[in-house]
């Protein structure tokens, strides 16, 4: 058996962000508007979603936590100071919390619009947003390892993103309703266990042959090998709102690889269990974010999903500093504090008597906060 490579744990952000109009804080169908003819926004590569109303930029490669922080606010700070010279504004979250997905525009390119056509309404009222974070894994059977063993945590890293309790115009009683509305895709939530890259590429391959899929491009599992780039990409967060919650998650998935890296260097992994088990405390982290109970599958207990993260915490500690990551991470005790996004909308809903407009001027504030406009 050849030697497994050790992990750049390179890192990288996508994030897809709401366009406002800020005067009825409605979600405004204006992509197409903001690309020039190269399609990029001032120095960026950016990509169209389905709506209009929707924009995904994503950073480069970043060798740590310093230079995504830097690229991260560089993004963000693009995509606002685009937006504002447009008279609009962006927000970021997992829903907006009142606009609806049948007054949406599609956007007008063949990719979207045969998708809408594939899944009907099912494809239409994709009207949310979310945020992949990428590391780097050169190689690919340990890329499947980490796959097979991170499936574990994707209830947890859920909790903290949560940032979509709202929906047309509902509080839902869910912290990411997002993650409800994202299922009803074919290929969605927890992957399967697979033994080796090769039964990976063996499972792709029959989708493909069979015109299930054109490519793995079209597999959305809350964590995936990238079908191009040598990352895992992990793809269950909310959009989160702040840049400081952004950072500190993607800090806490790349020490978790650094974590299985060593475990596996020391001829060691963490156990494996069933999809359908993991998928009981990611109900939990849907329905209740942080505030909720998950099971410890391996003593077969509840505990307050609070209380297993930070032992999550614990567990990749001695990875961080070597990372360069702690001033990051530490962020993740004050979700656990404060509360995520969801749980802030919450409260200014809460606040306000019941005014969702007030929601929104919310998500714009924290979203810009701490960003660097362009000079």
């Amino acid at each position: 058996m050849a030697i497994m490579q050790p992990p750049s744990l390179t890192i990288g952000i996508e994030e897809e962000y709401q366009i406002i109009d800020p005067e009825t804080k409605e979600l405004k169908s204006y992509i197409t508007q903001l690309l020039n003819e190269k399609g990029q926004i001032i120095d960026r590569e950016v990509k169209p979603e389905l709506m209009q109303s929707q924009v995904e930029l994503g950073t480069k490669v970043c060798r740590d936590l310093d230079e995504l922080h830097d690229e991260l606010a560089r993004q963000r700070g693009a995509i606002c100071y685009l937006a504002e010279q447009k008279g609009l504004a962006i927000a970021s979250a997992g829903t907006h919390p009142f606009s609806h997905w049948k007054e949406q525009a599609v956007t007008p390119k063949e990719r979207y619009m045969g998708s809408v056509k594939e899944l009907g309404d099912v494809g239409q009222r994709l009207l949310i947003f979310g945020m992949h974070v990428h590391i780097g894994i050169e190689d690919r059977e340990f890329a499947i390892d980490c796959m097979n063993v991170t499936r574990y945590l994707i209830p947890h890293i859920l909790a903290l993103s949560t940032s979509s309790p709202f929906w047309n115009g509902r509080m839902t009683g869910l912290k990411s309703y997002r993650s409800v509305v994202f299922s009803d895709l074919p290929r969605t939530g927890l992957p399967d266990y697979f033994r080796d890259w090769s039964a990976f590429q063996r499972f792709v391959d029959r989708l493909v042959n069979t015109g299930c899929i054109p490519d793995g491009s079209k597999i959305w599992w809350d964590v995936r090998p990238h079908f191009l780039f040598p990352t895992l990409e992990f793809r269950m967060c909310d959009a989160v709102t702040t840049i400081d919650e952004a950072l500190a998650i993607a800090a806490l998935l790349q020490a978790v690889i650094a974590w299985l890296w060593d475990l596996r260097q020391n001829n060691m992994t963490f156990r494996l269990y069933r999809r359908d088990l993991i998928d009981e405390n990611r109900w939990r982290a849907i329905r209740y974010g942080i505030d909720g109970r998950m099971i410890d599958w391996g003593k077969e207990e509840e505990f307050p999903a609070r209380w297993l993260i930070r032992e999550l915490l614990r567990l990749v500690d001695p990875y961080v500093n070597q990372l360069g990551s702690r001033k990051y991470i530490e962020h993740i005790y004050t979700i656990l504090e404060h509360g995520t996004s969801a749980d802030r909308q919450l409260r200014v809903y809460e606040e306000s008597g019941g005014d969702l407009k007030a929601v929104v001027d919310h998500l714009i504030e924290e979203t810009k906060r701490g960003v660097i406009y362009p000079d």
